[in-house]
């Protein structure tokens, strides 16, 4: 009876210490599957809020770059487009997967579209931006292409502006840092 409550304490205290507010949280991916980042914690995730009629909206081919290039270790990208600046995502789901399809060839994750700042702001998007939840790297965004690596922790390791391309060399040294720690 010992044995099984001290098996039952280590089993609660490993889930409290790998549970993280940022991997629980729910969305659905872009074909309309209900997910978490709790399925992908086997390394860091990059998630960039997207859009497909933005001046980064080339970025989305170094997103599709980096996905070839570090998944295999590890690393997921997850990208989740929405219309909050300037109105540049305007199309349906299934708009959105064709041109990114199409356009860049995107094999790595894609979320369907949500609010990222607002009053209708996802839960996931409020926990990166506020303080509360993320001190270090907390604040609105400013506009589309701006990206969170998360570690397998569920804490934000950094964070980075629109204007920060995919290939930049401190994305990629934050990302490989990342692997390195085991994400």
């Amino acid at each position: 009876m010992v044995r099984l409550i001290l098996v039952f304490q280590l089993l609660v205290s490993c889930a409290a210490i790998s549970a993280s507010p940022i991997h629980e949280v729910p969305f659905r991916t872009i074909d309309g599957k209900l997910t978490s980042l709790s399925e992908l914690k086997e390394g860091p995730v990059l998630i960039v809020n997207v859009a497909s009629e933005c001046g980064y909206t080339g970025q989305y081919a170094g997103l599709q770059i980096l996905h070839e290039r570090y998944a295999k270790r590890g690393l997921t990208i997850v990208a989740f487009p929405c219309n909050d600046f300037g109105g540049q995502e305007p199309g349906s789901e299934d708009e959105i997967k064709e041109f990114c399809k199409k356009k860049f060839n995107v094999t790595f994750p894609m979320a369907s579209k949500i609010k990222v700042k607002g009053d209708k702001i996802h839960s996931l998007y409020k926990l990166l931006t506020e303080e509360k939840s993320n001190p270090a790297f907390f604040g609105h965004l400013k506009w589309n292409f701006e990206k969170f690596l998360i570690g397998r922790d569920g804490k934000v390791m950094t964070r980075f502006r629109s204007t920060t391309a995919p290939d930049s060399s401190k994305l990629i040294k934050s990302v490989e840092k990342g692997l390195a720690k085991g994400g």
